[in-house]
C-alpha cells in the first residue's frame, strides 16, 4: 500500500506554529518505523510544478522538466489521432481586483453547475475552431481541456500555485498562452451568462487559469494500491489553519493509523508513505526488520518529530 499525502505543509509562520501544536501520534510513531526513499522531490515554493505533481510524474515514469510536466494530458480522453495531442487544462476562476494586487479565487468559489460549465465552455469555443486543428473536452465543472500543436513545450504554472495568491508572478510566459487568457477574458467580460450571475449575486467568472500544457509521450497509469487523500488541500490553500489542523488529526486517525496498523504486523505487506509541502515531496518505506528489532520496537515504539519533518517539506 501506498499512501500518498499532498497539502501536508507549508511555508510561512501559521504553517510553522500550527505544526508545533499538532498532536499527530500515529504519524509520529510511523515514520519512526518508515525509512525516507530516495532523495525529496522538488526545489522551492517558486517552483511551476508542485511537490504533488512532481511526485506523480515520478509514479508515471515522466521525467519533464518544471513547468513542462504534461498533467492535462493525464486526464485527456482517448481520441483517434496519428499522434498524442498537446493538451492544456483551463479552469474556471475569478480574479478579484483589489487596490494593490490581483488575487484568483478557486474555481469551487464560482459554484458552477455541470450545466453552467458547459454553456461558458461553450460560448469560448470559438478561441479553439476545430476547423484550424483544434480539439477541445469539457472534463468537469471546474476543469476543461483544450488541444493544438501550439500548446507544445509552453511551460505554465500549477493552479494551486497562484490560488488565493497575487497572479502577477505567475502569469504564464509564453506569449501564446498570454494571447489565449486574454482573449478568454474579452468575450467573458459583460457576457450574458456572467451578467446573470451577477444579477444573483454570484461571483462573475471572468478568467481561466492555463496549466498542465505538453503532449504525454507515453507516461504510464498510476500504480495499483496507490492511495491518495486531499483532505488538506482547500484549507491550506485557503489559510484556513484550524480547519487545515482538524484535518489533519482525522488523517491521523484514520488513514494513518490504518497504515501505522499494517506495519506492525510481522509479515507487512509492502508499505509507503509520501508526503508533500509547498517546497519539496518525501517518500518512506518500511524496511526488512529483524525478529529482535520488531518485537524492541513494540515495547519502545521509535517516534519522529512530526513538526520537523513535516516543516522541512
Amino acid at each position: 500500500m501506498h499512501l500518498l499525502i499532498p497539502y501536508a505543509s507549508a511555508t510561512g509562520d501559521a504553517a510553522t506554529h500550527t505544526l508545533a501544536e499538532l498532536p499527530l501520534p500515529h504519524l509520529s510513531e510511523l515514520l519512526g518505523l518508515l525509512k525516507p526513499e530516495g532523495e525529496a522531490l522538488g526545489s522551492d515554493e517558486f517552483s511551476l510544478n508542485t511537490p504533488l505533481e512532481l511526485t506523480l510524474a515520478q509514479l508515471r515514469g515522466c521525467t519533464a522538466p518544471d513547468g513542462h510536466l504534461p498533467t492535462a494530458a493525464w486526464d485527456a480522453p482517448a481520441l483517434p489521432a496519428t499522434e498524442p495531442l498537446a493538451w492544456a487544462r483551463l479552469s474556471p476562476i475569478h480574479l478579484a481586483v483589489g487596490s494593490d494586487q490581483i488575487t484568483a479565487l478557486p474555481p469551487e468559489s464560482l459554484a458552477l453547475g455541470e450545466a453552467e460549465s458547459q454553456e461558458f465552455f461553450a460560448a469560448l469555443a470559438e478561441l479553439w475552431p476545430a476547423s484550424e486543428g483544434w480539439s477541445s473536452h469539457w472534463l468537469n465543472s471546474n476543469a476543461w481541456l483544450i488541444a493544438h500543436p501550439c500548446l507544445a513545450g509552453l511551460s505554465s504554472a500549477s493552479l494551486d500555485r497562484v490560488l488565493h495568491r497575487h497572479v502577477d508572478s505567475w502569469m504564464p510566459k509564453p506569449r501564446r498562452l498570454r494571447a489565449l487568457q486574454n482573449e478568454v477574458q474579452m468575450l467573458l467580460h459583460e457576457h450574458a451568462l456572467n451578467q446573470e450571475r451577477e444579477a444573483r449575486g454570484a461571483l462573475a467568472l471572468n478568467s481561466v487559469w492555463i496549466s498542465g500544457c505538453g503532449v504525454d509521450a507515453g507516461s504510464r497509469a498510476l500504480p495499483e494500491g496507490l492511495q491518495m487523500e486531499h483532505s488538506l488541500r482547500e484549507p491550506l490553500l485557503a489559510g484556513d489553519w484550524q480547519a487545515w489542523s482538524r484535518a489533519w488529526t482525522q488523517l491521523d486517525a484514520g488513514p494513518i493509523a490504518q497504515l501505522l496498523a499494517q506495519a506492525r504486523q510481522a509479515d507487512a505487506e509492502p508499505i509507503k508513505l509520501t508526503l508533500c509541502g509547498e517546497r519539496f515531496a518525501q517518500c518512506w518505506h518500511l524496511p526488512a526488520r529483524p525478529r529482535l528489532q520488531r518485537l524492541w520496537q513494540s515495547w519502545l515504539p521509535p517516534r519522529a518529530d512530526t513538526a520537523a519533518l513535516l516543516g522541512a517539506l
